[in-house]
């Protein structure tokens, strides 16, 4: 051990022994680190600084006023100590909870570093940030470790981001380009359409396999096809995406979920669409309800953008969490599903593909533009994007919300998937 070490180390054994113990054991040799220096000096780790080079105490008061005068705070990464320093001269900060993101990281930082004088103080509480299963309000998560978060870690650097993301999510969105002339468009179909809450507790205890369009989805069309020869199949619930592809395989889902302006004919044609409802949310296409031949259905989500029209045009809601899986999720729930299993709920891009059944940036972003990474099933990293990460975080809490439910996922190539488990007859 440096003397750096021994000294933080000791600290450690007093309070949080067994933490030391799980420190001692990461390998900080195999990070590539670096002195960086400008006006002052910090450290850089795989390219990434963890701090400013020029006034390391001057960004951690810019960080700190971000955060409220409350009394409980959590902070999300270690750094240099820098921010812990200026948060603990608050006096009515009773408890700081500084959550570990990179376990290698830390370790390094005191080797180098004395971090003893926020380790001693008696308000501070040291974990692992993987240690819990949800983030904790109010929190800064300081930017470079965001980035360097290790994968124990890294279902909490997730939902981090997606948090810090949200306000700009949620954002209002009635001005952009054709948002109200879509919704004029369509109020006549919401008006003399039924309400999907006329689905609800139809299929009391049935079991669901609701289809999303991941790459896995590609493994199971033929098990999928077969059951057309099942007389008491599961309801095959899709999303509008995964439409096509199971056509042209054969495939009849029983209902399609649709909330997307830009879902038109192409995804969603009108032939062989008699035995299939399509549930939708008021962005749907005139051209797509006008021409389906089978029941359609009336959703709404919580969003703004639906109050007036639901206040002229009463609906039920479905759950929204950014991506048509969550009202899909939703309605395989509502309608009394209790053993839901998800197919190409992949929120990553396995095997080097986008999406199934569609051409790489047929249906958004092409592969090269992946610049991210979730753990898949096996446990390892697999490319994916910000929004998959935010859409796999929502879907996760919902689970989460479902106690009497069980879900299940097929695919170990995709996300792994908090609270699900493998459907041992389809998982690949």
């Amino acid at each position: 051990m440096s003397d750096s070490l021994e000294d933080n180390a000791q600290v450690l054994r007093e309070r949080w022994p067994a933490l030391l113990e799980r420190l001692l054991a990461e390998d900080s040799a195999a990070l590539q680190a670096d002195l960086v220096e400008g006006l002052g000096s910090t450290l850089s780790v795989a390219g990434i600084q963890l701090t400013s080079r020029h006034d390391r105490a001057r960004e951690a008061r810019t960080q700190a006023a971000s955060l409220p005068e409350a009394p409980v705070l959590h902070l999300y990464g270690c750094g240099l100590g820098d921010l812990q320093l200026v948060l603990l001269e608050r006096p009515g900060l009773t408890r700081l909870y500084v959550h570990i993101l990179n376990g290698a990281l830390f370790k390094l930082v005191l080797q180098l570093l004395d971090q003893q004088f926020w380790l001693t103080d008696p308000r501070v509480e040291l974990l692992y940030a993987g240690d819990l299963s949800e983030i904790q309000l109010p929190f800064f998560a300081l930017p470079a470790e965001l980035v360097l978060a290790d994968d124990y870690n890294a279902k909490i650097r997730d939902r981090l981001v997606s948090e810090t993301h949200v306000s700009f999510n949620n954002r209002l969105f009635t001005e952009e380009a054709g948002v109200a002339e879509r919704l004029a468009a369509v109020e006549p179909w919401v008006r003399a359409d039924a309400d999907v809450a006329e689905l609800f507790g139809r299929d009391s205890g049935c079991e669901v396999f609701v289809i999303a369009t991941g790459p896995s989805l590609e493994q199971h069309f033929a098990a999928l096809q077969a059951l057309r020869e099942r007389p008491q199949r599961p309801l095959l619930i899709c999303v509008d995406t995964a439409y096509q592809p199971l056509q042209r395989h054969g495939i009849e889902p029983d209902v399609v979920v649709s909330i997307d302006q830009r879902i038109s004919s192409r995804h969603l044609p009108a032939q062989g669409s008699a035995n299939t409802t399509l549930v939708y949310m008021p962005l749907a296409d005139p051209l797509v309800l006008a021409g389906w031949q089978g029941p359609r259905y009336v959703a709404y989500s919580a969003s703004p953008v639906f109050a007036p029209m639901r206040q002229r045009w009463p609906k039920a809601l479905l759950h929204a969490g950014g991506s048509v899986i969550h009202p899909a999720v939703d309605l395989a729930v509502k309608m009394g599903g209790r053993r839901i299993t998800l197919f190409g709920a992949d929120f990553a891009f396995p095997m080097d593909r986008t999406h199934a059944g569609w051409q790489d940036g047929d249906l958004g972003p092409q592969l090269k533009a992946a610049k991210h990474w979730v753990l898949d099933g096996n446990g390892q990293r697999v490319k994916t994007q910000l929004n998959f990460r935010s859409y796999l975080c929502e879907l996760e809490r919902y689970i989460q919300s479902q106690p009497e439910v069980r879900f299940f996922n097929t695919s170990r190539s995709g996300a792994m998937i908090a609270g699900t488990t493998f459907h041992e007859d389809f998982v690949q």
